[in-house]
Formats: structure tokens, sequence, C-alpha cells
């Protein structure tokens, strides 16, 4: 039975396409099993069907045809039940419906398995039998085995759209396509596809009949992908502040890599031609990072592929085509994204972008949200080209793309459009008002950033300085450490743009899921290795280096604030200040002007939650990580899908582990700020407040809606709403008794319903 379990699983992973996999799996099961028949259901999530989508031994022509609600038959009892159904004598039981076009009247013997994945039940898989028997333990086992093994098939279908095509073949509208969301906001336009560029793969090997030939026409390709990025970001610079405009030169530091010219260089003199030579340069950088398993490395690998197929492009044929636009409304479609292919389209006319490839971290989704336009990243492989010229909606909150919608879906988001115009112009005159509750209580509202890039929009979205500045953004973007005066650089670069407001700039946090292409750290389980100040901490040289940049960036301003991240223990937080006392001596003795700033902790680790207060009272204030918080709290990777449903930040036990920080800190008569999703949700925000929270700090696009919810409540209903939270015994009922309260205050445009 493993052997022929094995055969079954190759035969359906190598199938074609989710119809032929539905196929094989019945025609194989039935042949191994020795049973008359062998079916398979589908779940139609849309219409709250079961539909026979498969079968060996019934009729065929009921595949597609038959339809079964939820609560009918032996199908539906199945998958209420969630579990395996065994009959001898199907026909006699009670919950048995005859469905004439299946022409099963001859059959009696019945199992059936549920088909779940994540808790979802996607279907059924049932054998059935002339004769009256049960069938055997073993080969119950062996169903269930192979359902387990079908339902990770079916769910990858799902993610794709298979299944929903599959099951309504003739419904295209309102069918979403699910990606990520790489820069907020709705946008309905048309699908504008670029012309596609060069790809490495496609390029074979040739050896080079005039090695200098070679080289002179790939120093010419570069040159010209060169002046293409300088074209592009001249495009660009009315629309984008001087900051935005450091993309376009990591670009360009990219492309004029000395180690990347040299290699392909050599490759070359060696004997190959310069298509290969300069693929199997860029193919080496990008397997490198992609190794590193981080999200914002493998943004970096996408952006490598992307300069690499430009350059094989002028190699080739010239430069690539950018989009014929005869749309009034452009959503830019492609599988990856160039900033030359954003720049090509006037700025009145480009409406959205969409990528098959890339994350929220790509540049190209970066410059979408300086720019104010609606992205979807990483749809994943999809055969878009036919849809080009066809009308689409994207949805840039919720990471969703429709294609050719119905009228009525596509009235829904121009509803949604014109609500969002009316916020946005409701909200912009919140800009330059406190957060500040009816009843007169203040709340400063602070914005999160990473990059120089961030600054624009952190001093447009009405925030009163930077409560968490990421400095790893700046170590990830370099091929080694960045030395003294160029952090200075930096820090000095965003300390003045917010003086006199402040600045806590967070101390490098590397290790689980933010790994250096030049320092790499290979560990079983990252998230609770070599990371945050346990990282800093082992390596005193680069921590004081950091420290004395920070220190004398500050300088002449005094609005930084310096945070440590991931402590776990007082006695690090004791090292950090003493290294921290060290850096201060050592440029006081060097004659450099430098304050010792206010110093923060971050909570983010449980055990760091039961010392708070002994954390706040060797420190100015603390500052409650959210995101991790939650993920070692509850025990969950919300990267992983199998988990990432679990993770949410208003479990019980979040709310329960907050109080106890704030209250720890506020006996230690320390502040305590509170960064992450859960202050960027204003129904959360809200919660906070009433729990006594001192400070919140939230994306750009958040914080004006965050302020609206503060600015509707007053103290006392935030502090009601948490007591009344503080009693509830589920997430769900959390999530409930917030939306209410948004609603009753007139905020239900901001509503954020439970998945």
């Amino acid at each position: 039975m493993l052997e022929t379990l094995r055969r079954i699983v190759q035969d359906v992973s190598a199938a074609p396409d989710l119809p032929s996999a539905l196929a094989i799996t019945v025609n194989r099961i039935r042949d191994a099993m020795r049973v008359a028949a062998c079916t398979v259901y589908l779940a139609d999530e849309d219409n709250r069907e079961y539909v026979l989508m498969a079968t060996a031994g019934l009729n065929p022509q009921a595949v597609g045809r038959v339809r079964l609600n939820r609560q009918q038959g032996l199908i539906g009892l199945v998958a209420e039940r969630q579990e395996p159904l065994n009959l001898p004598d199907a026909p006699h039981h009670p919950r048995f419906h005859p469905v004439c076009e299946v022409c099963e009247e001859s059959y009696h013997a019945f199992l059936g398995v549920p088909l779940i994945q994540y808790r979802r039940v996607l279907g059924v898989l049932i054998i059935q039998d002339t004769a009256t028997r049960q069938f055997q333990p073993a080969e119950v086992d062996f169903l269930v085995t192979i359902a387990a093994q079908l339902a990770s098939t079916l769910n990858h279908a799902i993610l794709s759209g298979a299944t929903q095509e599959l099951l309504n073949p003739l419904i295209t509208g309102n069918r979403a396509l699910q990606g990520v969301a790489g820069a907020p906001g709705v946008a309905i336009g048309t699908v504008t596809i670029p012309h596609l560029l060069a790809d490495l793969d496609d390029v074979p090997d040739r050896p080079a009949t005039d090695p200098a030939a070679e080289i002179a026409a790939f120093q010419a390709a570069i040159a010209a992908v060169e002046q293409e990025l300088r074209a592009a970001s001249d495009r660009l610079a009315p629309l984008l502040p001087p900051t935005e405009q450091a993309l376009f030169t990591v670009y360009r530091m990219m492309l004029s890599s000395d180690s990347l010219l040299t290699d392909t260089r050599t490759r070359m003199e060696a004997g190959c031609w310069a298509p290969a030579a300069w693929r199997d340069a860029i193919q080496s950088r990008i397997r490198l990072l992609e190794q590193a398993e981080d999200p914002y490395l493998s943004a970096r690998a996408e952006d490598i592929r992307d300069l690499g197929r430009r350059v094989l492009n002028h190699l080739r044929a010239g430069p690539a085509q950018l989009p014929e636009l005869a749309a009034e409304h452009c959503i830019l479609v492609a599988e990856e994204m160039s900033v030359a292919h954003l720049a090509a389209v006037p700025p009145d006319r480009l409406a959205g972008i969409v990528c098959l490839r890339g994350s929220a971290l790509s540049h190209v989704a970066l410059l979408a949200r300086a720019m104010g336009i609606p992205a979807v990243m990483g749809l994943g492989d999809r055969p878009l080209g036919r849809f080009e010229g066809s009308s689409i909606i994207v949805d840039g909150y919720q990471g969703r793309v429709y294609l050719n919608p119905d009228p009525a879906l596509r009235e829904e988001y121009q509803q949604l459009l014109a609500a969002e115009a009316e916020l946005t112009v409701e909200l912009q005159e919140l800009r330059n008002l406190p957060a500040i509750t009816c009843d007169g209580h203040r709340i400063p509202l602070y914005v999160k950033a990473g990059l120089l890039t961030d600054i624009a929009a952190a001093q447009d979205c009405g925030a009163e300085g930077v409560g968490l500045y990421r400095t790893e953004f700046a170590f990830m973007v370099r091929e080694s450490f960045p030395s003294e005066d160029e952090q200075c650089d930096i820090y000095r670069q965003m300390l003045a743009s917010f003086t006199p407001q402040p600045v806590v700039m967070r101390t490098l946090d590397i290790g689980g899921d933010k790994t250096l292409p030049y320092f790499k750290i290979e560990e079983n389980n990252p998230f609770l290795g070599w990371r945050g100040m346990r990282f800093t901490l082992d390596h005193p040289d680069l921590f004081l280096t950091q420290l004395r940049a920070m220190l004398r960036a500050n300088a002449g301003l005094n609005n930084l604030r310096i945070l440590f991240p991931m402590i776990t223990t007082v006695e690090e937080v004791d090292e950090a200040l003493r290294l921290l006392e060290r850096a201060h001596q050592e440029l006081q003795e060097e004659g450099w002007p430098a304050a010792r700033p206010e110093v923060g902790v971050m909570i983010e680790i449980p055990s760091a939650v039961w010392q708070a207060g002994q954390l706040a009272r060797r420190v100015d204030f603390l500052s409650v990580g959210t995101n991790d918080l939650t993920q070692y709290m509850l025990a969950v990777d919300r990267d992983n899908a199998r988990v990432a449903g679990l993770y949410d930040n208003l479990h019980p036990a979040m709310l329960k582990a907050i109080t106890h920080i704030i209250a720890e800190g506020h006996q230690a008569e320390r502040p305590v700020n509170l960064c992450g999703e859960m202050a960027a949700d204003p129904g959360a925000a809200v919660l906070l407040l009433g729990m006594g929270v001192d400070s919140l700090s939230a994306g750009t696009v958040s914080v004006p809606r965050v302020k609206w919810a503060i600015r509707s409540f007053t103290l006392d209903g935030a502090r009601n709403l948490a007591q009344q939270a503080m009693t509830l015994d589920t997430t769900a009922q959390v999530r409930r008794l917030i939306n209410d309260a948004l609603r009753q205050a007139g905020l239900g445009e901001i509503v954020r319903e439970s998945a």
C-alpha cells in the first residue's frame, strides 16, 4: 500500500492541471482499492454547495452538474462531522440522498473522507462498492492518507484560483485573485501589460568568437540601462521628494557593483559570450540572496533579476518596449515590474500596479506607496497575458485583484472609491490637529520608518515624531557593515527632518527573519536564536560603532531616543547601558558634542513582560512591540499559512500581558509606548488608550485613521471599552465589542471585520 500511495502521489503531483489531477486520483484509487467507484466532491464556497468534480465508476456526465447543499446527503454529513464515514449499506442511512444523475443505485458499501486543510473542508473523497460490507481499517487509513495529500493539492489550487474556475467556469467577474498588499488604496482601470523582458533562463551557452567585441557590447548595455534609470528618476522627480530618489541610486549602485561587473568580464575573457556570462553572474547573486530566506533580501533578489533582464534585453535586441497606453486609467500588470515601466506611464493615467512576483518590500512597492498608487504584489504564476485590455479592480488594502468585474461589484468599488476620496479629504483636515479625545486627553501619535525614503510620507501623515526607526534597513542595502560616518549621516538626516519632534531609533535588530547578505547566520530555529540584543552584545565593536554614530548625529538636535530590541533579561539591559555610557565617554574625550539621550527597551518576549517592572526601573521608557510579542505569546508564525489564522493581537492573553506591562511601567513612573500592527488598528488603538498606554506608533497610512478614532471617543468611554474587553474569553468577542463601539461612534467606515 505504501508503494501504491507513493506512485499515486507522484502522478497527481505531475498532473498538468487540476482536472487531470482529480481524474488521476479517482481512477488510481479505484484500481488500487479494487472498488466499484471513487468520486471527489469539491466545496463551492460562493454557493455553499458540494459539487461532483471527478468520478471513476459513476456517470461521467454528472461531473460539474450534480450539486448538493451543505446539509444534503452523506456528502454533507461527512463534511459536517469532519471525520471518515464508513457504512456497510449506505442507501439505508437516514441521510442518504439519492441523485438520479449519478446512477449509484447498485452501490451499498460507502466510505467518505473529508478533504481538510487548515481547518477548512475543501471537499469530500468517497469510494463505493456493490457489496454490502464494512471497509477494513487498513482501507480507511489508506483513503485518509490519500485525502491528506489531495487536500494539500487542492489548497494550492484554491490560492491560484483554479478551483473557482473549475467550479464556476462561466463566472469571471467577482472572483478575487489573492496576492500581497503592496500599497494601500483601490483602483479601477484597464489591464496594461508591458512587453516582456528577455528571460535569463532562456540564454543558451555559446562561445565568444571575439571577446573584445563581447565586452564592448556588454559595456554599452550597462550604460544604456543606467541611462534608462536616470531617465526614470528624472521622470518621477516631480512626483517624489528627494529622499525617494534614493531608490534609483540603489538600483544604479547594484548595476555598477565592481564584483558583478568583474565577474561578468572574467567569464567573457575566458571565452563565454556576453549574454551567458551576464546570466551566470546575475543568477549566482540571485541564488545567494534567495538562500537567505529573508523577505527584504528576497526583494533585493527580485531587483537583481530585473536589472539582469534589462541588460540582457539590450544585449539581444535593444531597449525594452514600453506599454502602449490606450486606457485613461492604466493598471500596469507584469510578472516583474521595473521602475522604468512605472516611469513610462504619465502620472495622471497610472491608476494601479499588479505584480505576479514581488513583495511589500520590493522597490516598486516602496515607490507605489510613496506615490499613493494602489499595488498588489505576489499574485503567483497566473496567465494574465490574455486579459490585456480587460477591466480590473485592484484592492491594495486586502491584496486582491478582480478581473472583468460584473456591474454590481464595479459599482460597489466605485462607491468605495468615492467614500475613500471623501474620507481622505476629511482626514487631511486632521493633519495638524493632535490625537486628543473628546474630553481633552492627549496621546502622542508617532510614525514608524525604516528608510530615508519614508521621511516625506511620515512628515505628511500628521504624526508627532518617529516612534520606531528600524536602523537595520540601512545595513541590509549595503554589501558590508556601514562605517560610523556613514551611519551618522543617515541618522542625522532622519533626526534633522523631525527636530524638535522625537525620533526613537532602535539599535541593530537582525536575526530571525532579518539577515545581512554579508553576514549570514545559519540556525535551525532563527526566531529563538542569535538575534536582537544577543547579536549586538556578542559584537560590542558593531554596537559601539552604532551608538557613537547615533550620539554624534544627535549633536545640537537633541531629539534622539535610543531603543534596545528583543530584550530577554535585565543583564542584557545592564550591559547595553554600560556600552552606551562607554560610547558617550569616548566621544566626550574626543571632543564630540554628545548629550546622553533617553533610553528604552522593547518588550517583545514573554520573559520581558513579566520583568517589565525591573526593566522599567533601569531605563527611561518602555516600548511594546506587538508583532513579535503576539507571535511569541501565541506560538504562531504568521508567515506560516497553516497557523497564520491563529495570529491575532486582540487575543485575551495579549490584552492581559499589555495591561501588566502598562501597570508595571507606570508604577516605575515610566511611559509606555506601543507599536506594531495593533497600534495601526483604529479600534485596537482606542482600546489601548483605555488600557492606559502613553503613546502609539503606527504606519503612515494608518496614522490619520487612528487619530480620527481617538478624537471620536472620550477617555472614560475608552476605559469602559477596555474594562469590558478584559472580561471576554475569545478574540472574536473582543473584535465584536470594538467594532460595535466604532459603529456607535460613527466610525463604521474604518471597521475591520473578522476574517
